[in-house]
């Protein structure tokens, strides 16, 4: 199916604006960008009149819990965390998320159609993250990519969990010194593993050493929840120590350090922005510090950490930073094309340009203004949210109908 929409204000994020400008998209993926009259539109194509509205691409959320942690559910929704076992690492999201969750109609509403779904930070080692679109049958359709990352924390939330069953760990040496453990169980493992093949012997496989292995050997990057400056030093001695790749998740205080985080050149994702200082942690968090982040030049994603902040917050969260200081084109980057580089996306999604997926959304204008609504979302070159003037809310597209 081939799809064109013509006439809109298109913000590609990469690349200069284009004021009535042209989005071909064919088989769900873009084919062109560019000024009406330097794309063809094909005989046949449907055509999407933009006229007077904002083109962009799909935001992504980078760090989150849609259809982990179900809103309106309860303890039958809640699988976000797995607290009986301190090293998760064998533990995937991906098995837990459940698409009729009402966030996903909530991110679609936000102009949000990708998500990196983590678990929860109770355990020192969480789990497997996993990126998918926010509209979808079944996960599985959903799919973009998994695992993405391993979750990890440091900080109040594991030493609370465990402290509380009497269990190491209840401090943060003990959080720190679970997480060192299970990375040198691993370095053991893959070097017995590796003599066993040399030998052509039999090896009983650990799931758990096995994804370890694929962190220390750079196949996976590291997704550590940290807030306070102090965690922050300690998650990069970890991963100097054992080399992995080191992505700072909330960075509430990484402003305090902002220096040490841009020289070392670890992303972060900063938020959830929308919240109460209800924990020791969060005393320094402020619309502020993604501004501070940015123009120490770290690269930077925003998150709602949904359901902490509902999800079609997102947009809001940047639009509030950008009031405190922070660049109105960086802020822009930080929920599309910055989360899709630092969760590795971004040969899929964050922009709008040629050979990526066709995540397209219609705003009635500029989404940093908070009046601007989100009109029509394609995923995937698929209308799957259109706002009803008559309603006067948005109408999802039920993905359990299949035309025959």
């Amino acid at each position: 199916m081939t799809i064109a929409i013509t006439g809109g204000y298109v913000v590609p994020v990469e690349g200069e604006p284009i004021d009535g400008g042209t989005v071909l998209i064919e088989d769900g993926r873009i084919v062109a960008v560019g000024p009406a009259g330097s794309v063809e539109v094909p005989d046949g194509a449907t055509v999407v009149d933009a006229d007077g509205s904002w083109v962009l691409p799909g935001f992504v959320e980078a760090h989150g819990h849609l259809g982990v942690h179900e809103e309106a559910e309860g303890w039958a929704g809640q699988d976000t965390n797995e607290m009986t076992d301190p090293i998760g690492a064998r533990m995937r999201a991906l098995d837990a998320i459940n698409p009729a969750d009402l966030g996903f109609a909530d991110a679609l509403s936000g102009g949000v159609t990708t998500a990196v779904i983590k678990p929860g930070s109770g355990n020192p080692i969480g789990g497997q993250t996993v990126a998918v679109k926010c509209w979808g049958r079944t996960v599985d359709e959903m799919l973009m990519r998994e695992p993405v990352s391993v979750k990890s924390a440091l900080g109040e939330n594991p030493k609370r969990v465990y402290g509380d069953q009497k269990k190491v760990p209840s401090t943060r040496q003990g959080v720190t010194a679970v997480i060192r453990d299970a990375l040198i169980k691993a370095q053991d493992y893959k070097a017995k593993r590796a003599e066993a093949q040399s030998d052509g012997k039999p090896f009983d496989r650990d799931e758990t050493c096995e994804v370890l292995v694929r962190v220390l050997d750079g196949e996976l990057p590291w997704c550590q929840h940290a807030h306070r400056a102090d965690d922050i030093a300690t998650a990069i001695r970890l991963s100097e120590e054992f080399g992995y790749k080191l992505i700072l998740n909330h960075g509430t205080e990484a402003h305090l350090i902002a220096d040490v985080v841009a020289e070392k050149q670890i992303p972060v994702i900063i938020g959830p922005l929308f919240t109460t200082r209800s924990k020791v942690e969060l005393r320094h968090r402020s619309l502020r510090n993604p501004g501070i982040l940015a123009r120490a030049g770290i690269e930077l994603a925003i998150t709602t950490d949904h359901p902490v902040v509902p999800i079609h917050f997102l947009v809001h969260q940047a639009t509030l930073a950008v009031k405190e200081g922070l660049d109105s084109d960086v802020a822009l980057r930080s929920i599309t094309i910055n989360p899709a580089r630092i969760m590795g996306l971004d040969d899929r999604v964050g922009a709008l340009k040629p050979g990526l997926d066709a995540d397209v959304v219609i705003w009635s204008g500029d989404p940093l203004d908070v009046m601007s609504r989100a009109l029509r979302v394609f995923v995937q070159g698929r209308e799957v949210y259109t706002f009803s003037e008559e309603l006067g809310e948005g109408v999802v597209a039920d993905p359990y109908y299949r035309e025959s």
